[in-house]
């Protein structure tokens, strides 16, 4: 019988004082989340990287961050906005270089609009690809050189292969597929989307990062694993050839959850 995947969590620090053991008793990966805000990533955030390091003393995983979302889109059409969130992500790769992280999490520009609308305009599809990398090309070298793989998380995507055609796009080893299966189980519930499974399916080998938090299939929930309808032992069953490779990082809203959430995955064979 192979060995169940690890799961690791998405957390910001103060949560980290909670979980601390846990994580490192299995060296479990770990998402930091105090990174996200203009404030922070304006301000003075050398203080809250060398927290993390002495709190991540003795800790030897996977560590990454999420980046900047509030407000950025990566395709976005005005220059001088296209250029802030350019630099918000150099700013976001800057910390994952001060904390020795390999992996950031950025948000994918598809919307629901965009799915029924992306074939009704004339080069609708290249454009948009087309303003992504103008936001990103400038960091590509960058997070290549400092090891960090920036993974394009779903939020509204109901095409399952857009972002994943985006991240190919970039012919890069520094740009890969995230897939929060809230937002998947959002999307198949209320706009007709596939269930959550066939999003990992459909990201196969390019899938590095997964954020598992249970729903209901009309809001974004964030709710401890068990609690909504996702169906689990299917998008375990569609993780399980990538093996290791994805980053099973459990993002709930209420963090008390995380372990009881593992435990629950636990209690039914899929993960530990």
């Amino acid at each position: 019988m192979t060995s169940l995947p690890v799961l690791g969590a998405a957390m910001p620090l103060d949560a980290l004082e909670t979980h601390r053991d846990w994580l490192i008793a299995d060296q479990r990966d770990l998402e930091l989340q105090d990174f996200i805000t203009a404030d922070v990533l304006n301000g003075d955030w050398q203080p809250l990287v060398d927290r993390a390091r002495k709190l991540l003393d003795g800790y030897t995983g996977r560590l990454g961050i999420h980046g900047p979302f509030w407000g950025l889109s990566l395709a976005n059409p005005d220059p001088d906005l296209r250029a802030l969130v350019t630099r918000r992500m150099e700013q976001g790769l800057t910390i994952c270089e001060a904390l020795g992280a390999t992996q950031m999490v950025i948000h994918s520009p598809y919307s629901t609009w965009m799915y029924n609308n992306l074939d009704n305009l004339p080069n609708a599809r290249r454009d948009v690809m087309d303003l992504v990398h103008a936001t990103l090309d400038p960091v590509i070298a960058r997070a290549e050189n400092a090891n960090v793989t920036l993974v394009l998380e779903n939020i509204e995507d109901k095409d399952p292969d857009a972002r994943c055609d985006l991240a190919r796009s970039f012919d890069s080893a520094a740009v890969k597929v995230s897939i929060d299966t809230g937002h998947a189980h959002y999307a198949h519930g209320s706009t007709g989307a596939p269930p959550v499974d066939y999003y990992v399916h459909r990201a196969g080998d390019l899938l590095h990062h997964v954020h598992l938090q249970d729903a209901d299939g009309y809001a974004d929930r964030h709710w401890a694993i068990g609690k909504g309808t996702v169906n689990w032992p299917a998008v375990f069953a569609a993780l399980a050839p990538l093996g290791a490779q994805p980053r099973l990082i459990m993002e709930l809203r209420d963090k008390s959850g995380i372990q009881p959430s593992a435990a629950f995955l636990n209690n039914l064979g899929l993960a530990r």
